[in-house]
Formats: structure tokens, sequence, C-alpha cells
């Protein structure tokens, strides 16, 4: 059965419109990036007890911790950046998150990734170390422009760091950003590691995001290719039509909802069950 969570600061930035929001649309978890307009990874000691306060009344879990982790230069210090990891591991056993979402870092624009591949192992095994350590599982996300946007690249990480707590959180619209098309190009790549799906599609001519089922980005195969292998995992909704020209003067919670219709019809086209 399928699991369905979204990231419900695309809905509004005030929890309780996040949350009412969810629970219109029958959707009982969060992929929690932020709240109140702040970053997961900074909300402070009582912003945390009231998110979590809010979190219990409306039975709403946290099915991963979205943090920025990787989201910076390779040529950006990294030290510092590794108290993120601490904290949002912090934030995971808090809300109870079985993953936190991470990715593989920016390098220079118009200079060749591989050149930078050394550097991004380099940390990325130390970001698994400290998971490790602490139990929790990171899903790397194939962001574009990062190090890891290309499929190949994603198995090469995924196969260099060889972390049981590092796995694939898998977005067709960025793979499909990049070139790349999810299911004849990606999956084949990925199908092992992927524990996690971000629901996006896109159009490969413009880049442009759009409802699910409605782009390049093969998700009505997807979804069957998970069901064939029993997938018990998470439907993460990253719609970003809010951001799109369609939707930028919409309610952003419509928005929403138009791409959870989508991602729901999908799923009741093809008989699947989820929650």
């Amino acid at each position: 059965m399928f699991t369905l969570s979204a990231f419900a600061d695309e809905i509004a930035d005030d929890p309780v419109l996040q949350l009412n929001r969810l629970q219109q649309e029958h959707i009982r978890w969060l992929e929690l990036r932020s709240m109140w307009g702040v970053n997961v990874l900074q909300l402070d000691r009582e912003q945390l007890a009231e998110a979590k306060r809010l979190l219990d009344a409306a039975g709403a879990g946290v099915s991963s911790i979205g943090s920025p982790i990787g989201k910076i230069q390779i040529s950006d210090p990294f030290e510092p950046h590794l108290q993120m990891v601490e904290t949002a591991i912090a934030a995971a056993r808090f809300f109870g998150a079985p993953y936190i979402r991470i990715f593989s870092f920016y390098t220079p624009k118009g200079e060749n990734p591989d050149l930078y591949r050394e550097q991004v192992l380099e940390r990325m095994k130390a970001i698994c170390a400290i998971a490790e350590e602490a139990k929790i599982t990171l899903l790397h996300e194939n962001e574009t422009h990062i190090y890891g946007d290309t499929p190949e690249r994603c198995r090469d990480i995924l196969e260099s760091c060889a972390s049981p707590y590092l796995r694939c959180a898998f977005d067709p619209a960025n793979f499909i950003r990049c070139g790349a098309r999810p299911m004849t190009d990606a999956y084949p790549l990925l199908a092992e590691y992927t524990d996690y799906i971000h629901v996006k599609d896109a159009l490969l001519d413009t880049g442009k995001v759009v409802p699910a089922g409605t782009g390049d980005g093969q998700v009505p195969e997807l979804l069957e290719a998970l069901r064939s292998r029993s997938f018990q995992g998470f439907l993460s909704l990253e719609p970003h039509l809010r951001w799109t020209p369609d939707y930028k003067d919409k309610d952003p919670a419509e928005a929403f909802s138009v791409a959870a219709a989508a991602l729901k019809g999908l799923l009741d086209g093809m008989g699947a069950s989820y929650q």
C-alpha cells in the first residue's frame, strides 16, 4: 500500500493552514521543510514544541525532515555544515521521522561535475557516518544542478557510499529537468535504492512543472513499477505548482489540491491502495 505525504509548506507558511488542508485531502503525513516561513533546522525550541503540539492534535506524522543538507557549493566550508546534520537528526528523533532528505552539493557552473567527484564523495561519506551512528536513514534527492542530478551520478553516490542508511528520494520532475527520462534512464539504475518518491511532474521541452501524470515524468509507469514490487513507502507530494505561471496568481492551497487530485486520480485509475 502506498502512503501519501506532502511538503505542506507549499500550502501555506502557517502550520494550522497546512494541517487543515492536509486533513481535507485525507493526507496524514507531511515532509517537514518549514513552518511559519522558517526552515525546519532553524526552528527554535518553542517553535519545535508548538509544531509537535499541532501535529499531534491533527493526528499527523512526519515522514521525513526536508532538510537543506548538501545544498551548498562544494567550495563552501564543510565543517559548519556538519552541525546541520546533527540538528536534522535531533529533529528527526523529536518528530519521530524515519528519514532526512539531503543533497549532494552544487558544483561550479559551467564546469564538469565529475571534476568534483572525490570531494563530493568524501563529504557524503562523512554525512553517512554520522547517520549510521544515529541509525537515521538519509534520502538523497536528485535536485537539479547538484552533483547527483543525473541518474548515473546518483547511482555513483549510492554505490560509493555503500551505506544502508543512504537511500534514494526519486524525483521524476527533477530528472526531466536535467534531460533524463525517469523510467527509461533513471529507475533501472536506482530502483534497488529507491525507498521514497517525490511526486512532481514536468515537461521535457520546457522544464515546466505540471500535475502528476500530465507531463513527461512517466509517473503512471513509476507507480506501476512500484506496485509490482510491493512498494510500501511514501509518495510525498512536492508539486511546485504555486510557483508556475498557471498557478502563481491562485491560492497556493488550491494549487496543492490540484496536485493531490492528480496523484489520487492516477492511483484510483490503476486500482492501487493508498492511505
